[in-house]
């Protein structure tokens, strides 16, 4: 199996949710999305979908 780069942007995964969200009727706060965003991260990393580098 090829092994690719993929970035993940929290950032960016707090504006997805933000924007599912309000189409479905919900109004959720900026810290909420955040956190929702964290656990996103963090679910993906426990299901080994992604590894965690950080910037040196």
């Amino acid at each position: 199996m090829k092994e690719i780069d993929v970035i993940i942007d929290t950032e960016e995964i707090a504006e997805f949710f933000f924007r599912e969200l309000l189409k479905r009727g919900f109004v959720p706060t900026e810290d909420e999305i955040e956190e929702l965003a964290d656990i996103t991260f963090e679910y993906l990393l426990d299901k080994c979908i992604i590894d965690e580098e950080t910037e040196e």
